[in-house]
């Protein structure tokens, strides 16, 4: 009895040693810049576009009017602060402000306030288009709100930019922190649950079971970019691409962690957002899916390849080199 009551302790004893490694093992900022860059970028654009018909879908006669917004959330604690402004030109005013906050977060300034304004603006923005979202804005609230958790403008951004500047040239190698790993965890969880419920529910259906679900997405003329419908020639591998589609968003959740199915599972990723964003017009919500699973990426090899960017950027700047650089890429391989 008592050995089974030690084999018990250990066993907790590990369990809870993991589950602190996992979420409180201090991380480099390197990914979580990188995801600054690239969702800030998506914010902006996304915010850029209400910009088309800015009146049409805020004004006092909205196509979604104030008061269905208003009572779509009743009884929650959602908010929008744009439930208060009937001018146009306030509402205009306002607008210019959030984009240049979605701005000044894509470039990394005031990131620690700009990340936290940009998930608030971003929600009271969701909140108050309710009826006028899909994933897209789905994916760029829950992107905004982990990023404002950890330093996301340690590297890559204008603020470390301006910290060189001050100090006079070098700055040390950022710290790895404990928040920085937390909200790159965060995403990984998240998108987890998302694609597991995604596969859960894709197997509720009966074309993905049949195997007609792709083709049915890619001769939808409303979603169709490129056509190719010439897949209809090829069932066998229209069937194919439904199974290993559900397949892998049912198994995301569990092969995504170990190091031997990683590059797969993030592999299939790219595969299939990037036929989404390619074939099915949805490009913003591919594009935004890919982004997240960069998530997965190690800080490590990241800041390998942005170091080998700015190495070759600057090469090719420098007056000595870019002469060699130029006769280099002209060179048959």
């Amino acid at each position: 009895m008592s050995s089974l009551l030690r084999a018990g302790k250990s066993w907790c004893a590990e369990i809870i040693a993991g589950w602190n490694r996992f979420w409180f093992t201090p991380s480099d900022p390197h990914t979580l810049a990188l995801l600054r860059m690239l969702a800030g970028a998506m914010l902006f654009y996304t915010h850029l576009v209400w910009s088309k018909d800015l009146i049409a879908f805020l004004g006092p006669h909205s196509w979604i009017p104030r008061a269905a917004s208003m009572e779509l959330h009743q009884g929650t604690y959602a908010w929008s602060h744009l439930w208060y402004i009937d001018s146009p030109g306030i509402l205009w005013a306002q607008h210019v402000v959030v984009l240049i906050v979605m701005a000044m977060f894509m470039g990394g300034l005031f990131s620690r306030v700009t990340s936290v304004l940009a998930f608030l603006l971003t929600i009271s923005y969701c909140h108050r288009l309710e009826g006028a979202l899909f994933g897209l804005d789905q994916v760029n609230a829950m992107l905004a709100m982990y990023l404002m958790i950890g330093p996301c403008g340690a590297v890559y951004s204008l603020d470390r930019w301006l910290a060189k500047r001050k100090a006079g040239g070098d700055l040390p190698r950022p710290t790895a922190t404990t928040s920085c790993n937390v909200a790159i965890r965060l995403i990984q969880v998240h998108l987890c649950i998302i694609y597991l419920f995604g596969g859960i529910s894709k197997m509720r259906g009966e074309m993905w079971w049949d195997g007609t679900a792709v083709w049915y997405a890619i001769s939808n003329l409303e979603y169709q970019s490129l056509d190719v419908t010439w897949l209809v020639r090829y069932p066998w591998l229209i069937a194919l691409l439904s199974h290993v589609t559900v397949i892998w968003e049912a198994s995301y959740c569990f092969l995504v962690w170990p190091r031997a199915t990683r590059p797969i599972v993030l592999g299939l990723a790219v595969c299939v957002h990037g036929g989404i964003a390619l074939f099915l017009g949805m490009i913003t919500f591919g594009t935004v899916m890919i982004v997240a699973n960069m998530a997965f990426l190690p800080p490590l090899w990241v800041e390998h390849a942005m170091n080998y960017l700015t190495r070759q950027t600057d090469l090719a700047r420098r007056p000595d080199v870019a002469p060699r650089l130029a006769r280099r890429r002209k060179q048959p391989v």
